[in-house]
């Protein structure tokens, strides 16, 4: 059965926007948002605004991967250079697998992210608050931009993945 053309076309709008949202708002929070509030805040002001930054970003940016994975689904089912599941003999399906892995690397970081590093780092800053320890509060902020950089990086690599699949 043949995908109606009306839903093909919400779903390539969608992917586009939900793929803007996501990549733009990493490339703003590293390469904008972070460095200007380092320089112009003080230590408490800026755990205080990125762990906002952060929280509002993480769902915007679930809410985005979420809407990716369920129109890409759409598309690639409709894609007539997709011959079916684990099937790769054309360099569409390569470029789709790559893709694919590279996007499930963006999740598993993510979930890291949200759910691991975030909560660690927000107990890190309480301490800080409290008079304890601050090098646990710094070990885990660099954690948590080299992983935002790394996710930016591969979001970029995934637009090269689906670049190449254009053309394949």
């Amino acid at each position: 059965m043949e995908t109606p053309e009306w839903i093909l076309l919400l779903s390539f709008w969608l992917h586009m926007l939900a793929t803007i949202v996501w990549v733009g708002g990493q490339a703003a929070l590293m390469l904008l948002i972070r460095p200007i509030a380092k320089r112009k805040m003080g230590v408490e002001d800026y755990a205080d605004f990125l762990r906002a930054v952060n929280r509002q970003l993480s769902s915007i940016a679930w809410v985005s991967l979420a809407l990716l994975t369920a129109t890409g689904l759409v598309q690639m089912s409709a894609n007539s250079n997709y011959e079916g599941f684990l099937a790769f003999d054309n360099k569409w399906s390569q470029a789709m697998l790559l893709k694919h892995l590279t996007f499930a690397a963006i999740i598993v970081i993510s979930a890291y992210l949200s759910w691991s590093l975030t909560p660690a780092l927000q107990r890190a800053q309480l301490k800080r608050l409290r008079g304890i320890e601050q090098s646990e509060e710094q070990k885990l902020q660099r954690r948590e931009i080299q992983l935002v950089s790394l996710n930016l990086l591969l979001g970029i690599i995934v637009l090269a993945f689906t670049a190449f699949a254009r053309i394949a």
